[in-house]
């Protein structure tokens, strides 16, 4: 594929990182393959997840081709980078055709970004996950690469003001070892072993982050703060999916 918008947005991006001083952190990224095709899952805490993630792969020279809902491709701004960047449009009405893409661009060489929550989690723990990726890399015999990212949410996360200029702030990427799920195992046990393996490097971000202050809204309950708890988190986000439903039969 012609590569005329990814590598300036990728330097777009690293001055922006420069300017706003993030700290990163990186971890593991070796576990992302240099060649070949994979399926990159990560954790999804804040609307720019899919800047860091992909960020987590470029020490290995690889672009990330990740799958957004179609919202995002329907914006007149990120519509177009997105299709120049050849990430894949999913509409969940009809999911056929970008699992279908996807599985082409996996036996093409490329790394196919999924965040398997399928939504942002409120509690920032790993929410349950869908076998989607799982079945994309039994299908396309690629490994799975389980990956965690932690400070983002302090930019941009669902319910909370956009900082986008906020400076100074640590990101942790942790890349785990890759996942080789083959043809006729069984799905649902790798999916629970990706959770897992997620979990806990979701856990290792959070406890080894370079700021822990008791009592902020960005820190799961169960490390102090005041984010709601999965269960918590759960009620929220039914709620918005009855509000949302509502909405379109009144439209």
């Amino acid at each position: 594929m012609a590569e005329i918008v990814y590598p300036p947005v990728i330097a777009a991006a690293r001055t922006l990182f420069r300017v706003l001083d993030y700290r990163f952190h990186l971890e593991g990224t070796e576990n992302v393959p240099r060649t070949g095709g994979a399926v990159l899952v990560s954790n999804h805490i804040s609307y720019l997840d899919f800047i860091f993630a992909g960020f987590g792969a470029v020490p290995s020279k690889r672009l990330v081709r990740f799958m957004a809902k179609q919202d995002v491709f329907d914006h007149r701004i990120s519509g177009p980078l997105m299709r120049g960047m050849h990430h894949i449009p999913v509409d969940r009405g009809a999911g056929a055709g970008s699992y279908a893409t996807a599985l082409r661009m996996l036996k093409a060489g490329e790394v196919v970004g999924v965040f398997a929550e399928a939504t942002i989690s409120r509690s920032f723990t790993v929410k349950e996950i869908k076998n989607g990726a799982i079945r994309m890399a039994q299908a396309t015999k690629v490994p799975v690469i389980p990956m965690a990212l932690w400070g983002s949410q302090r930019i941009w996360t669902k319910g909370r003001s956009k900082q986008l200029t906020l400076r100074h702030v640590p990101i942790t990427i942790l890349v785990g070892e890759p996942i080789h799920p083959k043809r006729g195992e069984d799905v649902n046990q790798h999916a629970a072993d990706l959770h897992a393996r997620m979990s806990e490097l979701v856990d290792r971000a959070q406890r080894t982050y370079p700021e822990i202050p008791p009592g902020v809204w960005w820190q799961p309950r169960h490390l102090g703060g005041t984010a709601p708890t999965p269960e918590e988190a759960a009620a929220m986000d039914a709620a918005e999916a009855e509000a949302r439903a509502k909405r379109g039969e009144e439209d």
